[in-house]
């Protein structure tokens, strides 16, 4: 596949040609997680969705700390690759796998051994606990392959090419529909069928595209070895990304415990208003971790003028996007959230009311996905993890601050909201007060060495 160059030509239409393919192949991985979701809610009944919405809260908080190392590990190699040093990033490459494989086997030892005590941490009721792990046990099996898939991908995107990833996604999500309800409707296995066809989804995209992406970066040389001089910079950029995946998924995990206590009705209405909540503002996402990967490259390159104009560009891409998808959300909730639960007039009211109250506000996380892979793609991760607590700090604290003084379960969803805001005000006063004229001061320097 073609791989973009990220370090020329106009900033905007980079990282949109960059962050398409991204798009895609997220927009088909949550077409497969709201699958799941269609036929749990349709054929399974309200006890099997509100275990499995509850379990996939403590999916994704699992696979964050996954996902974050290899996203870290990612920028690192984007980094490199600007700065074509392909022996260290070779060096690079093998020492992250060997780490970020040994964590993922730790996670799942940890998961499997203390799954009942972890399942009460988060106030998973007692009536869908059997259910809840069952779904669990098995979707953390999958671990393994999600990695495979995940390195992978990020090898491939610090090389400029998104496209690749994307048709082994297809592909993985093709398989994971058709087993949804094959497993469900054909062989009736309850929520261990919907367990089963996200595992398969699993294999059919990590094994194969670890293959691909082994043959396809020959250039640098991969070999099996752990490098300790290396891996000091590696356990920097993942570590310290996969803690602001954690902090902000640990959060949310904690917000999911408080509405486990409003009942079945609540819990229900809040997954699915979550996937369909996940599902509108994953573009936006998606063009933060492109934008990320853009600011790394032309980090490496020195081209700290371009990433000035990167971030004007994709600040005006993101409000463009996230006022359109909020008005589509605000119009059609109730509509939307029936695709799920059409039998439920209480669960479709309430997720309506989620979806209205979140949707206005699209424009504000849009800004802090941006916010996100600028600081990550410059290397300045305390800045990127400060910014994940004070939106998920405020959260939480407000979320259960409320809750606590009478005021029910829509003062989360506006607690979301306010965290967002008070974290997109920092970003924007961290980048004008310290980053911006650092950047074009270096940038004028680099242009005044090259005329001398």
């Amino acid at each position: 596949m073609r791989a973009v160059d990220l370090t020329n030509g106009s900033p905007a239409k980079k990282i949109i040609a960059f962050a398409i393919p991204i798009f895609i192949g997220n927009l088909f991985q949550q077409i497969y997680s709201i699958s799941d979701t269609f036929v749990v809610g349709r054929y399974l009944g309200k006890d099997a969705l509100a275990a499995v919405g509850a379990c996939s809260a403590v999916m994704v908080f699992i696979t964050s700390i996954i996902i974050g190392l290899c996203m870290g590990s990612g920028v690192y190699f984007s980094d490199l690759y600007g700065a074509r040093e392909y022996k260290k990033l070779s060096s690079a490459i093998s020492t992250s796998f060997i780490f970020i494989l040994a964590v993922t086997g730790l996670i799942m030892l940890v998961t499997m051994g203390f799954m009942d005590q972890l399942m009460r941490f988060f106030n998973i009721p007692d009536a869908v606990m059997g259910l809840a792990r069952v779904y669990l046990m098995i979707t953390v099996s999958g671990l393994p392959f999600m990695l495979l898939y995940n390195m992978s991908t990020v090898i491939l995107r610090a090389f400029g090419d998104s496209k690749t990833p994307l048709i082994f996604l297809v592909i993985s999500s093709t398989v994971n529909i058709i087993f949804d309800f094959l497993l469900v409707l054909v062989w009736p296995l309850g929520v261990k069928g919907p367990a089963l066809s996200t595992l398969a989804a699993q294999i059919f995209s990590g094994i194969p595209l670890a293959i691909y992406a082994v043959r396809k970066v020959k250039f640098v040389s991969l070999r099996p070895a752990f490098e300790k001089s290396v891996f000091s910079k590696v356990a920097k950029y993942s570590v310290m990304t996969s803690l602001q995946q954690s902090i902000m998924n640990f959060g949310i995990l904690l917000v999911q415990g408080l509405v486990n206590s409003f009942g079945v009705t609540i819990m229900a209405a809040f997954a699915i208003g979550v996937k369909i909540d996940t599902f509108a503002y994953m573009p936006a996402q998606d063009f933060g971790n492109a934008f990320s990967t853009y600011v790394a490259q032309n980090k490496g390159a020195g081209k700290n003028q371009r990433i000035r104009r990167g971030f004007r560009s994709a600040i005006l891409c993101s409000t463009v996007f996230s006022v359109v998808v909020s008005l589509i959300i605000y119009i059609f909730a109730p509509d939307l959230i029936a695709i799920f639960s059409d039998a439920d007039a209480d669960v479709i009211a309430q997720g309506a009311r989620y979806l209205r109250i979140e949707g206005m506000f699209y424009t504000l996380i849009g800004y802090l996905f941006i916010h996100y892979g600028f600081y990550r793609g410059l290397g300045r991760f305390n800045t990127s993890i400060f910014l994940t607590i004070v939106s998920l700090g405020l959260r939480v604290a407000l979320s259960y601050l409320f809750v606590g003084l009478g005021f029910g379960v829509a003062s989360i969803w506006w607690s979301i909201v306010i965290g967002w805001a008070t974290a997109d005000f920092f970003g924007f006063y961290i980048y004008k007060r310290r980053i911006s004229p650092v950047l074009h001061k270096e940038a004028a320097l680099s242009s005044d060495s090259k005329v001398a």
